[in-house]
């Protein structure tokens, strides 16, 4: 278990590391990455990583110079050992195409894959230990973007309408000859995104781990920052908190910041002091809001409606995310989720990773629930 532990946070660390350089680690691309380790070989770790973590031209450059100050020299000349793992760059790139073996001791690449997925469906409340310490290694990979929308700025593109200043200054540096057109487009960028993450008693089994998530987005964000709200009988704005770039340290400044961990639920009062305080100023309007929460509310469920009523006029659109969704048999017949439902633009589950990275999807507006 030990080899094992010390292989997973070298792979894990190198995705962090390229994270913090720009490349669009996100916890999906980690788990392609750690599959890929499985089938070339941990020789092979140089190609599975850049075929899986990049994203586009510009990361591969960033890959090769945190592949390289990660494991040291130039990945095209020479081995690189990382603890429990036996990298070889010059076997990756001209050797043949055969499974290296493992130095005893270290664990396959195929048992790192195969726990990292079993690991993803596995539900949060039935982790023991080692697997909560694994899955928050995973989680502080996370990447969360919320749907892009059109802005009023232009860009240059090389389709669309034709810009007609920089149309003429071509023209002016032709000397009046005649000269392309120059064209622009809208520019894009992702909407904000609020998480209301519940931590009261019956929520307690996830929070911790909804709490890793919702730092890894707060921290992961490009663009209009995500805000992230507590709620149990207290509202606590805890984005400052999570600013914190070592999740552990994040989450002891998040304890020492919330009064309420493990007290009951008053969804709808709560829910009327955040539009009232920040919702209805402009942290709401517009932006995806997610509230991770059971559903259960000792308040009156007929204010928790209209007040849900209140926040989708608001949001560009509503994610409710429940852990219990999951289980076999549910229904959403507590009082609480019962009035939000018919306010709410996607149901989605958040037991698990897997369930996580489909809400990241939902989010981002490339899964529809």
């Amino acid at each position: 278990m030990a080899g094992a532990e010390r292989a997973d946070a070298v792979l894990l660390a190198f995705a962090r590391a390229l994270r913090g350089a720009g490349v669009d680690a996100s916890a999906e691309r980690v788990h392609t990455f750690l599959r890929a380790v499985a089938e070339l070989g941990p020789a092979r770790i140089y190609w599975a990583g850049r075929l899986t973590l990049c994203g586009s031209r510009d990361d591969l450059e960033r890959y090769d110079r945190v592949f390289a100050a990660r494991f040291g020299g130039e990945p095209a000349e020479r081995r690189m050992p990382a603890p429990g793992l036996r990298i070889s760059v010059r076997e990756t790139r001209a050797g043949p195409r055969t499974r290296a073996h493992d130095e005893p001791g270290a664990p396959s690449g195929a048992a790192l894959a195969s726990s990292a997925e079993v690991l993803r469906h596995r539900d949060i409340a039935d982790l023991d230990t080692a697997e909560r310490a694994a899955l928050r290694r995973l989680l502080a990979v996370f990447a969360l973007h919320g749907q892009v929308r059109r802005t009023a700025r232009r860009r240059p593109a090389r389709r669309g309408t034709v810009d007609p200043r920089r149309t003429v200054q071509e023209l002016l540096r032709q000397g009046g000859e005649p000269a392309r057109p120059r064209y622009r487009e809208r520019s894009v960028r992702p909407r904000r995104v609020v998480l209301l993450v519940d931590v009261s008693g019956s929520m307690a089994p996830y929070a911790d781990a909804l709490l890793r998530f919702a730092h890894a987005a707060a921290r992961g964000t490009r663009g209009p920052r995500t805000d992230v709200f507590t709620i149990a009988t207290r509202l606590t704005r805890v984005t400052r908190e999570l600013s914190h770039r070592d999740p552990d340290r994040a989450m002891a400044a998040l304890a020492a910041a919330v009064p309420d961990w493990r007290g009951g639920t008053r969804l709808g009062e709560l829910l009327r002091e955040f539009l009232n305080r920040w919702g209805q100023r402009g942290t709401a309007r517009g932006a995806v809001v997610v509230v991770l929460s059971d559903g259960w509310e000792r308040g009156d469920p007929e204010l928790l409606a209209a007040q849900m009523r209140r926040l989708h006029r608001l949001a560009h659109r509503v994610i409710w995310a429940n852990p219990r969704k999951a289980r076999p048999g549910y229904a959403p017949l507590a009082a609480g989720m019962a009035a939000a439902l018919p306010s709410v633009d996607a149901f989605v589950e958040g037991h698990s990773l897997a369930a996580l990275e489909r809400l990241a999807a939902v989010v981002k507006g490339a899964d529809d629930a």
